[in-house]
């Protein structure tokens, strides 16, 4: 079961390790990202990042199907994170059973001209377009960097546009 799908250019970090993991009872960490699954260092400083008792996969975004798809996935309580919105897009075009999306952090590491939505979000006019799409697919998809934080709805913020 896909408890959050979570946009975080950081990816693996203390919010999420710590903070969401938790929050979300978390059992796997299931980075969906085309560099991170193609550069040994990259996986091996994320994985040191997750938590004991959190196992953490790290796919490509189209390889990461093969462990969504899996229906031994459905017993376990996984958090899917990528970098970009058009991640977050393609991955809900293809499962209607995401409990919650989530913004992080975006932007920060694309370069190009840039919107602010907010303190960590930024986004090129490729990415808002996405975001736009990511509000159609799930609506209540927000903003929150973590669980104490404020929840900003993206359908709110995307109407100051």
């Amino acid at each position: 079961m896909i408890v959050s799908i979570r946009i975080d250019d950081r990816l693996i970090h203390g919010q999420v390790a710590l903070v969401w993991s938790k929050e979300l009872n978390t059992t796997r960490i299931v980075v969906a990202n085309d560099e991170a699954a193609r550069n040994d260092v990259m996986k091996m400083t994320l994985k040191m990042a997750v938590p004991e008792g959190i196992k953490c996969i790290i796919k490509s975004v189209e390889d990461v199907t093969t462990i969504l798809d899996d229906p031994r996935s459905e017993s376990m309580r996984l958090m899917v994170l990528v970098p970009m919105v058009k991640d977050a897009v393609t991955l809900c075009k293809r499962y209607k059973n995401i409990e919650m999306v989530n913004i992080g952090n975006a932007g920060k590491t694309t370069s190009g001209e840039k919107k602010i939505l907010s303190k960590e979000v930024m986004l090129t006019a490729d990415e808002l377009e996405a975001l736009k799409e990511l509000t159609e697919l799930y609506p209540d998809t927000f903003f929150q960097g973590t669980p104490a934080m404020e929840k900003k709805m993206a359908s709110a913020i995307l109407k100051g546009c």
